[in-house]
């Protein structure tokens, strides 16, 4: 079996997790959420033995969503794309700082931030200078 990958992604127009889930239930329902991407990832078996989308937010991961499946869909355009199927479950996770990047990039399970604890789930997140600050002297 495949050794598991994370993709990671900024969650683009949102600046807090409440915002990606409302977002979400709009589009979704109560179905499946989903993201769509131009490019397929090479690493497919992978992410999809146990990997998530980690959702960046104003520069700090603030949460992510299992893989559930991908698939592809042609746009209006023509183009063949990949859409990236999710579990509705949004699991928070400790506040991790990442540079701008376009895209979603792919995130080895050593380097990806624990989950929150359950019952912490709903605390404000750090201040971004302090996550960075943090981040430096190595207290993530």
């Amino acid at each position: 079996m495949a050794d598991m990958v994370h993709l990671i992604k900024l969650c683009v127009g949102a600046e807090r997790v409440e915002d990606l889930l409302e977002w979400q239930a709009q589009r979704y329902g109560s179905g499946p959420a989903a993201h769509v991407t131009r490019m397929w990832p090479k690493r497919g078996d992978e992410i999809l033995d146990g990997g998530s989308l980690y959702w960046v937010f104003k520069g700090v991961v603030l949460a992510r969503q299992r893989v559930i499946d991908l698939e592809e869909v042609i746009g209006a355009d023509g183009i063949a794309r990949c859409r990236i199927v999710l579990d509705r479950e949004v699991v928070r996770t400790e506040a991790l700082p990442r540079r701008p990047f376009q895209g979603w990039r792919y995130l080895k399970p050593e380097d990806a931030p624990r989950d929150l604890p359950k019952g912490r789930d709903r605390e404000e997140a750090l201040p971004r200078d302090l996550v960075s600050a943090l981040s430096e002297i190595g207290l993530r």
